[in-house]
């Protein structure tokens, strides 16, 4: 049951509590902010900013929630149901509240759509695989 919680829920649920806690300070985009900076070989600076860290993690879970797309179980339909729920609330959110209006989310929504079009595929995909004529 654990296992059907769609992880793009986590990046859409740090995304409100982050937003939630440092907009009421300065009103300072909170995702602009530098975590760490590495002088580089060739004389450049790299700088990793909170909304960048964020993008990553986000990979990482779409990766995972793309491994769980391979089961071929009843389980991943419910699966495939939970990830458009978030995808909607994604949208619904991105429609409707200022704070979301941020390419930072906007990515996330796209990760999470790409959840979507990935689980079925993978699914669709399998299930031809799983078709036997005689």
């Amino acid at each position: 049951m654990i296992s059907n919680i769609p992880l793009m829920i986590v990046p859409l649920v740090v995304f409100n509590l982050v937003v939630a806690g440092l907009t009421g300070i300065g009103g300072a985009d909170p995702w602009a902010t530098q975590l760490y900076s590495m002088q580089m070989l060739s004389g450049g600076v790299w700088r990793m900013t909170l909304g960048d860290l964020m993008i990553v993690l986000s990979l990482a879970l779409l990766f995972f929630e793309i491994m769980k797309s391979t089961r071929t179980s009843n389980a991943s339909v419910v699966d495939h149901l939970l990830s458009t729920f978030v995808f909607v609330a994604f949208l619904v959110e991105f429609l409707l509240v200022p704070s979301a209006s941020h390419s930072l989310f906007f990515i996330l929504m796209a990760m999470a759509f790409f959840d979507i079009l990935a689980g079925f595929t993978v699914s669709l995909r399998s299930a031809g695989r799983d078709v036997n004529f005689r």
